[in-house]
């Protein structure tokens, strides 16, 4: 299965995040390396607007066949809009069919090899149009209020109860997500076959900002990252 890990150049939570240093390596590396282990990956390829980031990743054994426009690499650029380009060019360029395939955030570190092979086995077994990585919620989610303009805390219309008794609920967290290629042409994530990968809080730290990243680098350093 053909893995596209999507690195843009800019960020404002943490600039240059993508080539931030993670226990000694570039943050896009630990992506790289773990994908390159994968035995269900058959390609490894980046999708860029920036040669610095170009050059790290193929430096580590990424490729990167072309650069990607700079008009999909905003702010306001879609990431599903950069998952069809570079597909859709690699069709075209190489003459190849491409019916299903694979997205890992470099901002998603911690994930290993099984994680991804475990996933791709459940889109296998369920003949899935999707399978999205998640993390069960720290907190009920009739715990979170809105705020209105002055600090107010506002009600929501969910009836309060204890902890023991609210129902689990799960975040994507940002790490594997593995798609049919017509699911992401019709412009969707989900459909009424996707399916959930779920992984442990130890290996779903998404990199945001400067934090993130100072906590990823301590559950690699103490080894909390391992299974």
């Amino acid at each position: 299965m053909l893995a596209v890990i999507p690195a843009r150049g800019g960020s404002k939570g943490l600039p240059g995040k993508n080539l931030k240093l993670l226990a000694g390596k570039p943050l896009i590396a630990h992506t790289i390396e773990t994908a390159l282990i994968t035995p269900e990956l058959s390609r490894i390829i980046v999708s860029t607007e920036d040669e610095v980031i170009a050059r790290v990743a193929e430096q580590f054994g990424a490729e990167v066949p072309f650069m990607r426009p700079t008009n999909l690499a905003s702010d306001n650029s879609l990431a599903i809009d950069t998952y069809k380009y570079t597909v859709d060019k690699l069709i075209n360029d190489e003459g190849i069919d491409i019916d299903e395939y694979l997205v890992l955030l470099p901002t998603s570190p911690l994930r290993d090899a099984s994680d991804i092979s475990n996933a791709v086995k459940i889109f296998r077994n369920k003949n899935a149009n999707s399978v999205i990585s998640v993390t069960k919620g720290d907190k009920p989610v009739s715990w979170f209020k809105s705020l209105d303009t002055e600090g107010r805390l506002l009600e929501n219309d969910i009836t309060l109860k204890n902890r023991q008794d609210e129902d689990d609920y799960y975040c994507p967290n940002g790490s594997i997500y593995i798609f049919k290629k017509e699911l992401i042409d019709e412009g969707k994530y989900y459909s009424d076959k996707t399916y959930s990968y779920v992984m442990p809080k130890s290996r779903s730290v998404d990199i945001d900002f400067e934090i993130d990243l100072q906590f990823a680098e301590f559950l690699i350093l103490n080894n909390h990252a391992q299974k």
